[in-house]
């Protein structure tokens, strides 16, 4: 398997769910701008998110998918299908004993998230439905994660990488035909979250039946392989409870700022997704069964060299982009939200958090490939320890900066914990001797200094001569915005070009 190809069509596929995301994102921000009722979804929204993420995203994934990749090099077709059998019905009863606890202890749990909303019990109470509404989604999605997980480790990544398209794609025909049927037009959001939860999970199944390992989930826990997997999440929910536990924290902080400081926020956050998951995740998800394949098989010259593959590629494109969220912040919220109840203020807002937010963005790329380095080797305890250092210090960075700087200090703490986070990772895989870079980085990152450099001082002149961003009619900033884009990447990669940088130079092969 070609890594590049695979990367290639993970980060279409990406691309295409994060392109509907923004027109989602677009709608929401003409019909609900940046209001009460939408920090009310974000709070909601971001509760089984975070559940997701820990639990099956997180945790499952990288206990499971070693095991899985080890079952299936060493054990056959019909042991490997009785293990996963065995780990989907325990998931299945514990997502379920999870969900109904969420939905009964709404109200407490919305307390923990977001306690400033107390003041205003009209807020309060919208997200606690709203938070019942939506919480049956880590159930959907945690299935679909497990599904996911058994395609990616048969080499399947454009399905898993398509499906979260169809949740952006039943929320935004939520948001459009539903809610002009509620009071509260916001729960129309939050029956599409949990819809397109279960479309994710229905859409895959087919293709898991294709490669022969769809069967129904059942209660043994006397196999050993649950039980290996189980002793592996302990650790392992504590470590990637990490970031999302600091978020969660970080959004408590945030919901004593005034009114739509969340949304600011959120819809800063929404524009990093973009080159996190495009880049970060997909990266993430293809090293993840390829290491845990080479560690099954002891090559491990090819572990290394894989892994620096992965950080060189970060570096070549998630550099360029953290430049250009800082220097084009402002032109990018105007043309994708400045519209309906959302306005010049949100926006020169959101553009604050997002420029707090881009210091730390090759970092948050980075964690993508680091941190597979540790768990394809089940190595979990490691990367936990250095959660617990990153979890400390968010807190720390959140009261340094949470007066001076509002909302865009919270997003500024978020990054300089990332920062933390992957220096951490790096210098572990260091230590351990488990990474040591391949010749020729110093060279190839001051070419990369160069092009980005190049990139940001045209992508500033061209953004200052192009006029104005505000009150002009959408497809003219779009017609900019489209412009403004091409021409920065058009410099950088022509830079590149003339430096010596080919794509065959990056192309890798895996089992």
């Amino acid at each position: 398997m070609n890594l590049l190809k695979a990367l290639a069509r993970t980060s279409s596929m990406t691309m295409l769910s994060r392109i509907l995301g923004f027109v989602r994102d677009a709608i929401n921000a003409h019909q609900f701008g940046a209001s009460k009722a939408m920090d009310a979804f974000v709070v909601a929204f971001m509760l089984p998110n975070m559940f997701r993420r820990i639990f099956a995203e997180g945790a499952f994934s990288q206990a499971f998918v070693p095991l899985l990749a080890e079952y299936k090099q060493k054990q056959g077709d019909s042991a490997t299908r009785q293990f996963i059998a065995d780990v989907a019905g325990v998931l299945t009863l514990a997502l379920v004993v999870l969900t109904v606890i969420g939905v009964a202890a709404a109200p407490a749990i919305v307390f923990v998230s977001a306690s400033g909303y107390e003041k205003d019990a009209h807020k309060f109470q919208l997200t606690v439905e709203l938070t019942r509404i939506t919480f049956p989604y880590i159930l959907l999605i945690s299935l679909s994660s497990l599904v996911g997980s058994i395609l990616n480790t048969w080499n399947r990544f454009s399905v898993p990488a398509f499906t979260p398209t169809l949740l952006n794609l039943f929320m935004i025909g939520s948001s459009l035909l539903l809610a002009p049927y509620f009071n509260e037009p916001i729960f129309a959001l939050a029956i599409g979250v949990t819809a397109g939860g279960l479309a994710q999970l229905v859409f895959q199944l087919p293709f898991l039946a294709k490669i022969g390992m769809l069967s129904w989930p059942r209660l043994n826990l006397h196999d050993p392989g649950v039980w290996r997997v189980i002793k592996q999440m302990g650790p392992a929910m504590f470590g990637v409870s990490v970031a999302p536990i600091s978020l969660l924290l970080n959004r408590n902080f945030a919901s004593y700022l005034p009114d739509h400081s969340m949304s600011w926020m959120y819809y800063a956050d929404r524009l990093m997704e973009l080159p996190t998951g495009v880049l970060g995740v997909a990266l993430g998800t293809i090293l993840l069964p390829s290491l845990a394949k080479l560690n099954a098989s002891e090559r491990y010259d090819d572990y290394s060299a894989t892994l620096d593959w992965g950080l060189r590629l970060c570096w070549l494109l998630a550099l360029p982009a953290a430049i250009a969220m800082a220097v084009i912040g402002e032109p990018l919220i105007a043309v994708l939200f400045e519209r309906g109840q959302f306005g010049l203020q949100d926006t020169l807002m959101t553009q604050r958090a997002l420029m707090a937010y881009a210091v730390g963005l090759m970092a948050l790329v980075s964690i993508k490939v680091l941190a597979p380095a540790f768990y394809a080797r089940q190595d979990i305890r490691t990367p936990v320890k250095i959660g617990i250092a990153t979890l400390v210090m968010t807190q720390i960075f959140n009261l340094l900066l949470y007066e001076p700087l509002a909302h865009a200090g919270l997003a500024l703490a978020i990054s300089l914990a990332a920062c933390l986070n992957a220096g951490l990772l790096y210098l572990g895989l260091r230590m351990r001797k488990i990474y040591q870079p391949q010749p020729g980085w110093l060279v190839f990152l001051g070419k990369l200094v160069i092009a980005v450099s190049l990139m940001a001082i045209a992508l500033w002149g061209l953004q200052h001569a192009l006029g104005a961003w505000h009150g002009m009619p959408g497809r003219v900033l779009v017609g900019k915005l489209s412009v403004l884009i091409g021409a920065g990447a058009s410099v950088y990669f022509i830079v590149l070009a003339a430096l010596g940088f080919r794509p065959r130079d990056f192309s890798r092969r895996s089992t």
